[in-house]
């Protein structure tokens, strides 16, 4: 079981170079937790594409819908105190606090690929690649 951030959820459903890498990790453990915040994150980085015509709105609701088949039973409400507590002692906004203390609370890895996670909490927090 691993904590995975929004991007790589969105790795895995819209192609980029990262793509193989989520791909891997999915195949490597496929057990992925995440606060529930991911889904509005997820849900505005659909909307980007949308405005930009990268894709259609019947592909945003089937990437949507995926996502969250993957995520079901999965997802958790994260405590107030443990994430101003992180963004209290770190440079992190509180979303990304949020991912953070679901792996520490946990005890496991959270994957992203936001140096900025990864310079603040480089025990808990792993880079998708490189």
């Amino acid at each position: 079981m691993i904590v995975v951030d929004t991007n790589i959820l969105v790795y895995l459903y819209l192609p980029t170079q990262y793509t193989p890498h989520a791909e891997k990790l999915l195949e490597n453990d496929p057990m992925w937790v995440a606060p529930h915040l991911w889904r509005s994150e997820f849900r505005n980085v659909l909307a980007l594409y949308l405005r930009k015509e990268l894709i259609t709105y019947d592909k945003a609701l089937e990437i949507q819908n995926e996502a969250e088949i993957l995520m079901s039973g999965n997802e958790y409400d994260i405590k107030s105190l443990s994430v101003l507590s992180l963004v209290n002692q770190s440079n992190c906004s509180a979303y990304d606090c949020e991912y953070v203390s679901l792996a520490m609370n946990l005890g496991i890895e959270l994957f992203t690929m936001d140096k900025k996670i990864i310079s603040e909490f480089p025990l808990i927090a792993k880079p998708l690649c490189g």
